[in-house]
């Protein structure tokens, strides 16, 4: 079966600019665990879930260091730091959503959106066609499958 079959073609979206506090009300609302951030042209440019959202309440993991005199060694990744607290601090989507978006196209086989969720923990995944968003595919979309497969007593 392919993506296109099960993903859902009425994406709420967001823009760069949109707010966190507005980007939590819609996920609520509409009971989405991820919105796709686009530009006003359509691009997409990244993505903001619930992950991306929890962040802004975890605590921000401070790079490990060793002063010798003066010079400061660094034993840890300090892009990780900035990364990080960009995130926490963050007050609009570009400040807080995920920029390498992982995407799918809709004449994949659903397996590869399934792999996707569970080697990479991504949920949901937007649908690209060329650089265009599609629509969107969430793990919820693969059990209403699973779950039609077993009312229809049909396996693919």
């Amino acid at each position: 079966m392919q993506i296109a079959d099960l993903m859902t073609r009425e994406v709420i979206t967001v823009y760069p600019d949109t707010p966190v506090v507005e980007i939590a009300r819609r996920m609520l609302k509409h009971d989405i665990s991820g919105v796709p951030v686009v530009e006003r042209d359509g691009r997409l440019v990244g993505i903001v879930t619930e992950a991306d959202l929890v962040v802004r309440n975890a605590n921000v993991h401070f790079p490990t260091f060793l002063q010798i005199i003066d010079a400061r060694i660094y034993l840890t990744n300090t892009r990780q730091f900035e990364e990080e607290l960009r995130r926490a601090l963050g007050t609009i989507a570009a400040d807080v959503m995920t920029r390498q978006v992982q995407t799918v196209r809709p004449d994949d086989d659903i397996s590869v959106a399934a792999t996707l969720m569970v080697d990479k923990r991504l949920n949901p995944i937007p649908v690209l066609e060329g650089d265009r968003l599609r629509g969107i595919i969430s793990r919820s979309d693969i059990i209403r499958h699973i779950l039609a497969q077993e009312v229809n007593g049909s396996s693919e």
